[in-house]
């Protein structure tokens, strides 16, 4: 696991490329979303022949529900290690996997496998919370911020400080707003902490619009099928590696 706070990617000023495999989709909307974690982990290393450095998975139970179980966090945790060798991985803590925060703490502290960092999503309740509880496991943080609501509460959060890096995340939204919205959360996190790293991303829509803004900025960002199942041309990706190998024309332009 990598060190406490040590985003475990970044390096020499070149542009992290998270793939983000999954997310909570029904399995049926593309037939590389698999409840196997085999499978899943087998997916995801094509990712990281593609470009990928990190992964951003949603461990899932037997039926494809998210989980933070820590039976479901080990297997899948475990299968993406055996896979990808060397690459951090990350997990969801979404509110959805366990929607009583104390029971979503309780089974974090039950992890047995650990993830390099987990994402936590500063507009839901109990954020701070869940940060505390993973960074006392030594699992890094990702602070989600959506908008101004979670803007604030990280702003304010006495964990803030102790985050590997700060997930700007756009809605489903069309192109043309996708600047404004994203330079608007950009210069707010800099106005706090003018050194945290900040990892862009859309989703639908402003998935490929957001991608090439954080490559034109120079942020870390994100791609995979949790976020957009399309490549830049409007065509179905085949898979999380397609879309990296797309999102890496962006990132490192021939």
């Amino acid at each position: 696991m990598a060190a406490p706070g040590d985003t475990g990617a970044v390096d020499s000023g070149r542009m992290l490329v998270q793939a983000c495999i999954n997310g909570a989709r029904e399995l049926t909307q593309h037939p590389r979303l698999t409840a196997d974690a085999t499978l899943a982990a087998a997916d995801a290393a094509r990712a990281v022949a593609a470009g990928a450095r990190e992964i951003h998975v949603h461990p899932k139970d037997a039926a494809g529900r998210d989980s933070v179980a820590p039976d479901h966090v080990g297997e899948w945790v475990s299968a993406l290690r055996a896979a990808c060798p060397g690459i951090p991985i990350g997990v969801t803590t979404g509110a959805w996997t366990a929607p009583d925060v104390e029971r979503r703490i309780a089974a974090i502290e039950a992890w047995t496998e650990l993830p390099d960092y987990a994402s936590v999503n500063w507009h839901e309740a109990g954020a701070d919370e869940v940060a505390v509880a993973l960074r006392r496991r030594g699992v890094g943080v990702e602070a989600g911020i959506w908008d101004g609501t979670g803007f604030e509460v990280w702003r304010d959060s006495a964990v803030r400080a102790e985050c590997l890096r700060v997930l700007i995340e756009l809605p489903d939204e069309a192109a043309d707003g996708v600047r404004t919205h994203a330079e608007g959360l950009i210069a707010h996190v800099r106005a706090e902490d003018a050194e945290v790293p900040i990892l862009l991303h859309g989703e639908e829509r402003s998935a490929w619009p957001a991608l090439a803004l954080a490559a034109e900025l120079g942020l870390d960002t994100r791609i995979g099928l949790e976020d957009t199942l399309v490549l830049p041309d409007d065509r179905t990706a085949f898979d999380n590696a397609a879309l990296v190998r797309a999102a890496m024309a962006f990132v490192a332009p021939a």
